[in-house]
């Protein structure tokens, strides 16, 4: 039976995103009433985060950020070499979803956490940029894509996992999915914001040399039987 946090949860979800005002003001709306709750109903949806991290190759006295890092909770699954790092770097454009993340990161002194706009957001020198279902939310992603490469250190690792749907006729190698799940689930998801296509892994395949790339389906909680496509890249700075 799901909790009284997972069924305001879901209450806010099937409301949706506001339709009205900046991007940023739309996050804080959406996410400030669930902000408390938020990563414990999506622990059962955003799959593949863990198997990211360690793909990701993540080690002593690297630099690594996140963009759009919400609650900070995918930094749990490296948190045993946090304290071995030059820097950690969360970065987030939602005020209610960044409390979280301050309360977590206040362990780590090594770890800052920075309200900003990925499309804006600076910094040289990075070895490695992890993104978890947040590139979807995005509205200007392919900017997002271009800085995170800018930011890499040569030789350096970009991680994305999130969802999307493949073209109807993907690449060479690549899962196809049907019609169906093409139309169903972008209009699912764009009721809470989310863009689902091929295109961001398109390009990330296109800007990055491919270190890692696994196509797979993520269960969603409380609807059985339905799985969304999602992917999970690493790829590297040329």
């Amino acid at each position: 039976m799901p909790t009284i946090a997972e069924l305001r949860t879901l209450w806010h979800l099937l409301r949706g995103s506001p339709a009205t005002g900046s991007h940023a003001e739309r996050l804080q709306n959406f996410y400030r009433p669930q902000a408390a709750y938020y990563d414990r109903f999506r622990e059962q949806l955003l799959a593949g985060r863990g198997t990211l991290v360690d793909a990701l190759d993540i080690r002593a006295g690297q630099h690594v950020l996140e963009l759009g890092a919400g609650t900070g909770r995918n930094a749990e699954f490296f948190a045993a070499t946090i304290p071995s790092l030059a820097r950690l770097t969360l970065v987030d454009l939602c005020p209610a979803l960044l409390e979280q993340a301050r309360a977590r990161a206040a362990r780590w002194p090594n770890c800052e956490v920075i309200e900003a706009d990925a499309t804006h957001f600076v910094a040289s020198g990075v070895d490695r940029v992890l993104m978890s279902y947040s590139l979807s939310m995005m509205p200007a992603w392919e900017a997002v894509v271009s800085r995170a490469c800018a930011m890499l250190a040569p030789g350096g690792l970009l991680g994305v996992v999130d969802f999307y749907v493949s073209g109807a006729q993907p690449a060479a190698g690549l899962k196809r999915h049907g019609a169906l799940t093409r139309r169903f689930w972008p209009w699912w998801f764009a009721h809470d914001g989310v863009r689902l296509d091929s295109a961001s892994l398109a390009l990330l395949r296109a800007r990055l040399d491919t270190v890692h790339l696994r196509e797979g389906l993520a269960r969603v909680p409380y609807l059985p039987g339905l799985r969304v496509p999602c992917f999970q890249f690493v790829g590297r700075r040329r």
